[in-house]
């Protein structure tokens, strides 16, 4: 109820945590885990957009049954073959996003020659993909904190300006991601500053839409940023 009294726009619900090294849970167990609170949440709040943070295709379509309206895979379609053509048949908008490997092996997938361009590329490949499918509406996440190290993710974010040429929404989440509190040495909890600030970075390259813990605080860099667009 706060994330939608302090202004988000898109509540992601998700079942299963996607931190490195976590473990993998089945899709039956992750349906029990969503269906109820997309169930609830899409009664209580009619207006607000939910968004399935899912890579199973059964899962998906169970979301969107009962009630999300956009299906966020941090796989892009690479974990789960069906899904795909799962969402091209529900005609849903869906975030793909760049990650190599899975949750639980990407930490050791972070070579890169040119991370930017490989990162660019997979995109353009997975939009390909989910365009011939029939996939409408796609929105792009390049995946920051994502089997990329530090390094990886500062460069991706000095030229997130290049995934305009996607000519597609483009999600970014820091949200008190480890580029930053490794960066500044301080703890999790203690990165709301860091994550406001390359928030703003990523909005003057382009980025349409954050993905945060912090609604409030990313409504404000929302609206001073288009205060300073239009001025």
């Amino acid at each position: 109820g706060k994330m939608i009294e302090d202004g988000a726009a898109i509540l992601d619900i998700g079942g299963q945590s996607t931190r490195p090294r976590s473990a993998l849970i089945s899709a039956d167990e992750e349906l029990k885990r969503v269906v109820p609170i997309i169930n609830a949440i899409s009664k209580t709040f009619p207006d607000i957009f939910i968004s399935i943070d899912t890579f199973y295709a059964v899962v998906a379509a169970s979301a969107i049954e009962a009630g999300a309206h956009i299906v966020n895979d941090i796989s892009a379609g690479k974990m789960d073959a069906a899904m795909i053509s799962t969402v091209a048949n529900l005609q849903v908008p869906y975030i793909a996003m760049h990650m190599k490997g899975t949750p639980q092996t990407m930490q050791h997938h972070c070579v890169y020659e040119d991370v930017v361009r490989e990162v660019l590329d997979y995109c353009i490949e997975r939009l390909d993909v989910c365009r011939k499918a029939g996939i409408k509406d796609v929105i792009i996440d390049p995946g920051f904190g994502f089997s990329k190290n530090k390094i990886q993710n500062f460069q991706l974010l000095k030229n997130l300006a290049v995934f305009n040429m996607l000519e597609c929404p483009l999600l970014v989440g820091f949200s008190r991601k480890s580029m930053i509190y490794q960066t500044l040495n301080i703890k999790p909890e203690e990165a709301l500053n860091g994550t406001t600030v390359l928030q703003t970075l990523a909005l003057t390259q382009g980025a349409h839409i954050l993905r945060t813990h912090d609604v409030k605080e990313a409504m404000e860099i929302i609206t001073l940023w288009k205060n300073f667009a239009s001025a």
